[in-house]
């Protein structure tokens, strides 16, 4: 069986987290810049509908006393990447769909009454996090999310939790989910399945395999069987990046160097963090500074330049160091900075790594990492830092 674990309203149930006094209220959380709405508690959502134009709803905002929140993505990772941990405890095969949603597969626990098991889930969360989520488990991915709209819908009857766990469960679940509703089924196919009097996911699977599979390639086949109940969607590990890269653009535009170098160095320990958790080390590194472009009264630059280091490493102390000595060869006085960002390439798994006759990273580095990146899952992200950062 698969669940599909969604945090309501995440983004509105984190601001929340951090201030329970917003409890009961109407929420909103605006875009980058301010620009739409992008998250909002049940509360909000009788006023305002999700993408609205901020400045255009100004009037309603105050109208319905709508609290309005700036996005504090930093704040949202952290508290997914909590979340997420505390899923893992429960299963080992986990996988991370997005900032708010997971899917988990419960394998050997078919004498398990997974209802009352997501209900723990569900606790659990909620107690160390303060964060709702739904869950809807069943036999294929694609089910596990037509339950977890049902979960959602129905919260009162259903306490967050739904198992497809019957053909008549099953089949009454995709009778009520319209075909639009389906993951996978875009609008565009959902126009084209209407137009032959396909209105709901039951209609979709008693098309024939071959129609399916010559209309809407291999893809549209693979969905029709999983909401058939036949596992076609394994759960994806992550792969091995061949670059990695954090790259950032500044609440305001930066001019003192100083506030540059923390700004990279923090990005190259994140991207030296990844290349921990994939057991990889880099070759080589590139940062870049860039001005607001947009901004016409101010003068223009932007330029990047890759180091190659001298030995492979996934190291915070090594790889910041020779980013900031990057910076230093491309930065130039004047100019109003709006983004920089650091990449990593020529990345090779760890145990594979070239050593070099005369240079070789300090051995104590991997121990250092290490217990660095034990207390950060402990005490929460990035509690221990680089004193340039």
């Amino acid at each position: 069986m698969y669940a599909l674990i969604d945090c309501n309203n995440f983004y509105a149930s984190c601001e929340r987290a951090f201030n329970p006094k917003l409890v009961g209220k109407p929420i909103a959380i605006l875009s980058n810049n301010d620009g739409c709405v992008i998250s909002r508690s049940n509360e909000a959502k009788l006023h305002v509908p999700m993408g609205a134009v901020a400045f255009k709803y100004k009037e309603v905002f105050k109208a319905h006393k709508i609290k309005v929140f700036s996005s504090n993505y930093p704040l949202y990772g952290d508290m997914s990447n909590r979340v997420m941990r505390i899923l893992a405890t429960y299963t080992p095969d986990i996988e991370v769909y997005s900032i708010d949603e997971a899917f988990l597969q419960f394998k050997g626990y078919e004498n398990w009454d997974l209802e009352q098991y997501g209900l723990e889930i569900i606790d659990s969360v909620k107690q160390l996090t303060q964060i709702p989520i739904s869950i809807g488990i069943a036999p294929t991915k694609a089910l596990s999310k037509v339950a977890n709209k049902i979960a959602k819908k129905f919260a009162e009857r259903t306490s967050g939790v739904y198992v497809l766990d019957t053909e008549d469960k099953i089949k009454k679940a995709l009778k009520w989910t319209k075909i639009e509703d389906v993951w996978g089924i875009g609008r565009a196919i959902s126009k084209r399945l209407k137009v032959i009097k396909v209105n709901t996911a039951l209609d979709f699977i008693q098309l024939p395999d071959d129609y399916v599979r010559k209309e809407f390639s291999v893809v549209g086949l693979r969905l029709k069987h999983e909401l058939e109940g036949k596992v076609r969607l394994q759960l994806e590990q992550p792969e091995h990046k061949k670059n990695i890269a954090t790259t950032r653009s500044f609440a305001s535009t930066v001019t003192d160097i100083d506030i540059l170098k923390e700004r990279v160095s923090t990005f190259a320990s994140s991207c030296a963090e990844k290349l921990r958790q994939q057991k990889s080390c880099c070759n080589t590194l590139m940062v870049f500074v860039r001005t607001n472009k947009f901004a016409k009264n101010q003068s223009q630059y932007g330029r990047n330049i890759s180091l190659k280091l001298p030995y492979a490493s996934q190291s915070d102390i090594t790889i910041s160091k020779y980013a900031l000595k990057a910076l230093h060869l491309i930065y130039k006085e004047g100019f109003h900075y709006k983004k920089a960002g650091v990449i990593l390439m020529d990345i090779v798994p760890e145990h594979a790594i070239q050593q070099n006759l005369f240079f070789n990273e300090n051995p104590k580095h991997f121990s250092l990492m290490k217990a660095m990146d034990k207390i950060n899952k402990r005490l929460g992200h990035k509690k221990l830092k680089l004193a340039q950062q």
